[in-house]
């Protein structure tokens, strides 16, 4: 018995080894560089330790460890999901495997998400399988406009997939964020700007949290923990993200640049953004868009228009794409292959091939704090390369080997298996396992 348990402990930890990063190099490729310069043909890629070491035409490539022919197909850097949920919920309609909102909780702008990824949670795995190699993920607001403090993670599944935890504090805005506060934007911005003056006074002198309360006999309006969450917010050293989509709120989020000079700004959803498309570039404000969103679902997106990224983009605004929804963005490519699409639509504004690859890969990547390190296949970045059967922004393609840090990952979930299980079954057969 005493050698059966320690042949199960060892076995537990082979199991909990991260995989080591392969050498590898991917010949003949169809190679996107990711930082929205044209695909390179017959090119490499070579990752050593992680990382990559090589990305340009094959003649260049250094020789040495596992090579993959790639028979001309294509090869990208990994997508980068923003802003997701991804990691907090197993079954979203089952509360308790459910961590995406905290309706009951007594904090609000001190929640952080990183304390509840679950690094095994299928949705994690069918999104990898998707080509989505890191992510951003955050708690959504529930009792108060802030949703909490997200975190940036990678998708291998290992047992410490945050790479960042606290790396920005999302908020929401416009009408739902007015009915958050008690019915009325009027109250959001006042929450808004009540929580962080209260957080600016909490700064000492050497732009830490302070000690001592705000005053003596000040009762404050945040509890102190969510109070001292949002000092960094107000210090320029956490990200502020602002889920907003009418026009005038999104002004009103640029005047809070003149109030607050060291906040760093992002704006989420953003649908009519395109009315205010020259203020948002003249503010340095990037945006994380909506793709697609084109109907008036409320009052606040009467000015919708699927053109709304590519006219950001044309004003000079930094631009990445959000899914259609933030559970589920593995059609991340597809609603970019869309905005390439209405280039060919006369009077619409979309995106080239390569601007639209960019903005799910090194814009968002780079809005998230990783420049030149994810999202691109760039000497130094992480090693995340992922190969495709067809061009990754039309419908239907999919990947046949995903690399992160340089590891190749397993493209099984639960639905692959489902699928392969079931999908060769004559109509007369019962499904397997019946007669259990």
């Amino acid at each position: 018995m005493k050698r059966l348990l320690t042949l199960a402990l060892s076995g537990l930890a082979l199991t909990a080894t991260p995989a080591l990063a392969q050498d590898v190099t991917v010949t003949n490729a169809r190679l996107v560089i990711g930082d929205g310069s044209a695909p390179i043909e017959g090119g490499a890629v070579v990752v050593r330790g992680g990382r990559v070491v090589y990305a340009g035409p094959a003649s260049g490539a250094p020789a040495g460890g596992m090579t993959i022919d790639a028979g001309g197909a294509w090869v990208t850097p990994g997508l980068f999901a923003t802003v997701t949920t991804l990691g907090l919920a197993d079954v979203a309609a089952v509360g308790e495997s459910n961590d995406i909102t905290a309706n009951g909780s007594p904090f609000s702008a001190a929640l952080d998400a990183s304390a509840a990824i679950n690094p095994t949670s299928q949705h994690i795995l069918v999104h990898r399988a998707a080509g989505i190699t890191r992510a951003a993920t955050t708690t959504l607001p529930s009792g108060s406009i802030f949703g909490g403090q997200g975190a940036i993670i990678d998708l291998d599944g290992d047992a410490k997939p945050v790479m960042q935890a606290r790396a920005f504090q999302m908020i929401v805005l416009g009408e739902n964020g007015g009915t958050r506060a008690g019915g009325s934007r009027v109250a959001a911005h006042v929450l808004l700007r009540a929580a962080l003056r209260e957080a600016q006074a909490l700064i000492g002198k050497a732009g830490t949290p302070q000690t001592t309360e705000i005053a003596k006999d000040d009762a404050l309006f945040l509890g102190r923990f969510d109070a001292e969450a949002l000092v960094p917010v107000v210090t320029g050293q956490q990200k502020l993200y602002i889920a907003v989509d009418r026009a005038a709120d999104i002004r009103a989020v640029l005047a809070l640049k003149a109030e607050y000079p060291k906040l760093d700004l992002v704006l989420v959803g953003a649908s009519e953004g395109w009315l205010v498309a020259k203020e948002i570039a003249a503010a340095g404000i990037p945006v994380i868009a909506n793709g697609l969103t084109d109907l008036p679902e409320s009052f606040e997106q009467l000015g919708a228009t699927q053109s709304n990224a590519g006219r950001l983009a044309r004003a000079g605004v930094k631009v990445a794409i959000n899914a259609a929804t933030m559970q589920d963005p593995r059609r991340l490519q597809q609603v970019a292959g869309n905005l390439v699409a209405l280039t060919r639509v006369p009077g619409a504004s979309g995106m080239e091939w390569d601007q639209a690859f960019a903005a799910i890969s090194s814009v968002p990547a780079e809005i998230s704090g990783l420049g030149g390190k994810a999202g691109v296949l760039k000497p130094g970045a992480l090693g995340d390369v992922v190969l495709w059967d067809g061009d990754p922004l039309e419908v239907g393609s999919v990947p046949t080997k995903v690399f992160i840090g340089g590891v190749e990952q397993s493209l099984e979930s639960h639905q692959s298996r489902l699928r392969n299980r079931y999908r060769d079954l004559d109509e007369s057969d019962l499904p397997k396992a019946y007669d259990w």
